[in-house]
């Protein structure tokens, strides 16, 4: 295969990092001179990292995948977060990727002992893209039905970006949201060339403009945990930490939780919210139900 048309989302990264980037913050000189674009030159950047500047460029014009000796000095020089730096292993690798057809995922048996055990926690299993494999009763009762949902459709992020009961239920949308499009561009970079993946960035990006936005800025921040603030029917307003476990035998697939601290009004809807929903021969549900 061609290599030197496998690294196009790498070079598009590296180029909006710099953008964000100024001498001052990488601790350079100001010449004074006017700057054409905003942020570092590509020569700043490979003076930085002790390389030339033709062999920076091809890593920006996505021609080059980036040797393990340049990934760290990138780290430092581009001013790279936890997230950040992730993302970037995951798109020096992503020439590695050929595209396959892949059987559909199904709830790993170990995940579903705990979403059967989880009875007063809101529990998700999400696989590929953000796909719903399976779920426990009180993830539906506070989220959605997702029995109602055609199982082809069972996906978080269509479900927050184009289903107005689901965006209305999150106070706080645009940022849940946008963890979200930061989950699709790490799943980009694992697999380019998903024609799963980019079905779904297609179709999100007709169907809603901030979706097409974020896509494009490429940011990469909330991917581990985070906070939800939502207001439920029922229970009224609920704020929630989220966190997420990957599952060692599937690492596509994750265990999605949330909760909410003791002794507060959110953790108390929780409690109501299961005891209205609780029954013995209940179990988790998943998209193959």
């Amino acid at each position: 295969m061609d290599s030197e048309a496998h690294f196009p989302e790498l070079g598009e990264f590296l180029k909006e990092r710099r953008a964000q980037l100024s001498p001052q913050t990488v601790g350079l000189p100001e010449s004074g001179a006017t700057r054409r674009v905003p942020g570092l030159r590509r020569a700043e950047v490979a003076q930085l990292l002790g390389i030339s500047a033709y062999s920076y460029a091809r890593l920006e014009q996505g021609r080059a995948p980036v040797p393990r000796s340049v990934l760290t000095g990138l780290v430092r020089v581009l001013h790279l977060d936890d997230d950040q730096r992730d993302h970037l292993i995951e798109l020096a690798a992503s020439g590695e990727y050929e595209p396959t057809r892949r059987p559909a995922q199904k709830v790993h048996p170990q995940l579903r002992r705990i979403l059967d055990e989880l009875t007063a926690t809101p529990a998700l299993v999400l696989g590929r893209n953000l796909d719903i494999l399976a779920w426990n009763p009180l993830a539906a009762a506070l989220l959605t039905d997702f029995d109602r949902i055609p199982e082809k459709k069972r996906n978080y992020a269509r479900l927050l970006f184009t289903d107005p009961a689901f965006r209305e239920l999150y106070r706080d949308w645009r940022t849940n949201a946008r963890t979200c499009v930061a989950h699709l561009r790490l799943e980009a970079a694992r697999r380019p060339g998903d024609p799963a993946l980019a079905a779904l960035v297609g179709e999100l990006s007709v169907a809603d403009t901030d979706f097409r936005q974020w896509w494009a800025g490429r940011q990469m921040t909330g991917l581990r945990m985070g906070t939800k603030r939502l207001r439920h029917p029922l229970v009224g307003d609920l704020t929630l930490d989220w966190d997420s476990l990957t599952c060692t035998a599937d690492p596509a697939q994750k265990l999605v939780i949330s909760t909410a601290a003791p002794g507060t009004p959110s953790h108390d809807g929780l409690l109501f919210l299961a005891s209205w929903t609780a029954h013995p021969d209940q179990p988790a549900r998943d998209a193959a139900a």
